[in-house]
């Protein structure tokens, strides 16, 4: 059955899709389009390589839906973050399956390239499409798709945090952030921290997040304690709960404003060389309904 078949492909269309648009909802909907234009296809005749049809249908929508997304981007409120992929640590079969997920990292700095980098990137060094192919999605030549790989690439390795840790030293880590941030600990948080280390947090205008990163040892130290103290004078039924945020360690902190309304954000880290590079907290509520309904 036609719609077997594309069920069966799903799962691929949609880890392609969400590399590409760092969005679970913009990858599903991304993905729907792609049904919608197979179910029209297959009324003109066979699609022999199934797979390679979809991912470039799906590359296409992809590659038009980050060129809007940058005038949408460029006028976000604050940071943007990608919408994480949360899965609790009791769910195994879940876990295997972020465990193979894109880290937030590698996200993060995706977002810096041009739609064509990106799409090429992607669809070349995460999937192994052909350049010929790969052309074919954007429309060009197959030396200029090479050459927005290459640059891609260049970026990439510019610009990503290094995380080079397995997950048990990425959990040694941040509990190890965790704590000293909590008891105020500046000396135990330097030791913890690497000098270039960055705090991203997204907001999304909702929820206040800062404007800008917060870069350098000495001003993510004190930034951190400064938040954890707060919160922990101001919030109240808090839980910090360990989970898996593509992949890597994280937590899922919940709890209340004095007021009754909820608190929900989700931290996770880029670690290298026994400290963290990177701080990654998503606080904006429309990219944490996935862990909401949890």
């Amino acid at each position: 059955m036609p719609s077997d078949a594309f069920e069966a492909e799903r799962p691929h269309l949609l880890a392609v899709a969400y590399r590409m648009l760092g969005s679970r909802a913009e990858a599903e909907d991304a993905v729907q389009e792609a049904w919608l234009r197979y179910h029209k296809a297959r009324t003109g005749g066979e699609i022999h390589d199934l797979r390679g049809w979809l991912t470039t249908i799906t590359g296409r929508i992809c590659l038009d839906v980050l060129k809007s997304a940058r005038v949408r981007r460029e006028a976000y409120p604050g940071q943007w973050l990608p919408e994480p992929m949360v899965s609790r640590l009791d769910d195994p079969a879940e876990r295997v399956t972020q465990r193979s997920e894109v880290s937030l990292a590698l996200l993060v700095v995706l977002e810096k390239l041009t739609p064509e980098q990106r799409v090429a990137v992607v669809l070349h060094d995460a999937f192994g499409m052909p350049f010929d192919e790969v052309a074919a999605v954007l429309n060009t030549t197959v030396p200029a798709a090479r050459q927005h790989a290459s640059r891609g690439r260049r970026a990439v390795a510019e610009g990503q945090a290094r995380h080079t840790a397995d997950l048990p030293e990425q959990r040694k880590v941040l509990d190890a952030f965790l704590a000293a941030a909590a008891s105020g600990d500046l000396q135990a948080l330097a030791a913890v921290l690497a000098p270039e280390v960055v705090a991203i947090g997204d907001g999304g205008g909702v929820v206040n997040a800062g404007l800008n990163p917060v870069v350098g040892l000495d001003r993510v130290a004190r930034f951190y304690i400064g938040i954890l103290s707060r919160r922990a004078r101001d919030y109240t039924d808090v839980t910090v709960e360990p989970v898996l945020v593509n992949g890597d360690a994280g937590v899922l902190v919940q709890g209340r404003h004095p007021d009754g309304r909820p608190v929900l954000f989700v931290l996770t880290v880029a670690v290298a060389d026994g400290r963290v590079t990177a701080i990654y907290n998503q606080l904006n509520p429309a990219k944490l309904s996935s862990v909401d309904d949890r």
